[in-house]
């Protein structure tokens, strides 16, 4: 069966228009015009105004009077039926989809959205684009999404610094870009040379988030680099996106240490959690905006563990950390990153986050290249 997108008017087009512009073309009066079709001046009238249709017999005086066929008059009658009808119905779907939008939009961020220009400001159609990038069919659905276990420890936060509904709205943005993503299978076998490879690229630091993201996408995970909105202070997001594992990063604070750190955090979920659960989903703020509860769960510290010891090996830092007030200085950093082969300001943030001290001052570039 053949489908043709019609192209609704802005208004309907009697066929009285028509009439009119025909009766003036051929220097009829419209007294005169009634007469000779036997119709009375308010009849002609009504038809003028579009307040009477035409028939089958009108349409075979009109072709005797005026030379024009009878199909012809039954035609226009058709259209602006059929264009009538088509206008009613889209005004109709527009009264409804701005009801909707009215409702709706309390749970989406819109000022984000608009601003990564996801919304078009038509109702009928952001309706549709929201429900497909929240995956739902309906507001009652949509609204039934923030009491969900990942989005439920957000909402009951005691904390003021982030909004739930932008870090949704992020998430769900960043899951949504993850789909369209094409990889090849993933096989979480293959961690080791993963986390040797990403740590050549960013020992290199030349093109980075481009040469990350093709690399993850060779093993068969999906990266998505997202903006993100107003009080949404996400550094990454770890799921499962049709069948491969997915991160999403914001790259807020667009350095090499806090990149190299958020994605391998991302990573120990991925390798530490997903590959035992395909419905698990970890979302990480940053560590001033995340609740206790959550920093302190076995799967954070996991993650951080991971992420640790996949950067710089274990034993080493161990026997690096001796003394540690010591040895923040530049020399000593650039010696030991030289030997265990990472760039030097990932030692150093290691050694301000362990001594919580990120005043020192540092020649070493933290710039992402």
């Amino acid at each position: 069966m053949t489908t043709t997108n019609t192209q609704i008017p802005a208004f309907a087009t009697h066929p009285g228009t028509i009439l009119l512009d025909e009766i003036e073309a051929n220097d009829f009066s419209q007294i005169d015009f009634a007469k000779m079709i036997g119709f009375s001046r308010t009849q002609l009238n009504e038809i003028i105004k579009g307040k009477r249709n035409i028939n089958a017999d009108l349409a075979l005086l009109l072709e005797k009077t005026l030379g024009i066929d009878a199909e012809y008059w039954m035609e226009a009658q058709k259209n602006y039926d059929l264009d009538k009808a088509r206008i009613e119905a889209k005004n109709k779907a527009q009264l409804e989809a701005i009801e909707v939008w009215n409702v709706g939009k309390e749970f989406i961020p819109v000022s984000f959205y608009k601003k990564e220009k996801i919304l078009s400001g038509n109702p009928v159609i952001d309706n549709q684009t929201v429900r497909e990038i929240y995956g739902v069919a309906n507001i009652d659905q949509l609204a039934a999404l923030r009491v969900q276990h990942t989005y439920a420890r957000f909402k009951k936060s005691t904390k003021l610094k982030y909004d739930l509904v932008n870090i949704m709205g992020w998430v769900k943005l960043v899951q949504f870009r993850a789909k369209e993503m094409v990889v090849p299978a993933f096989d979480h076998e293959n961690k080791e040379k993963l986390v040797e490879e990403l740590k050549t690229i960013i020992l290199k630091n030349k093109e980075v988030l481009n040469k990350v993201q093709s690399k993850l996408k060779e093993y068969g995970i999906k990266l998505i680099y997202q903006t993100k909105g107003e009080k949404t202070p996400v550094d990454g997001v770890s799921f499962w996106s049709n069948g491969n594992p997915a991160i999403g990063m914001t790259l807020r604070h667009k350095r090499l240490d806090n990149f190299a750190f958020t994605l391998f955090h991302e990573l120990g979920h991925v390798y530490e959690h997903l590959v035992n659960n395909n419905t698990a989903e970890f979302i990480d703020l940053d560590i001033k905006s995340e609740e206790e509860e959550y920093k302190n769960s076995a799967e954070e510290k996991e993650a951080n563990a991971f992420a640790q010891k996949g950067l710089i090996n274990e034993q080493e830092w161990k026997e690096f950390s001796k003394n540690l007030e010591f040895k923040n200085n530049d020399e000593s950093i650039k010696a030991f990153a030289k030997k265990v082969k990472i760039h030097p300001c990932i030692v150093r943030g290691r050694i301000c986050f362990t001594l919580n001290d990120y005043r020192s001052f540092t020649g070493i570039s933290h710039d992402i290249k």
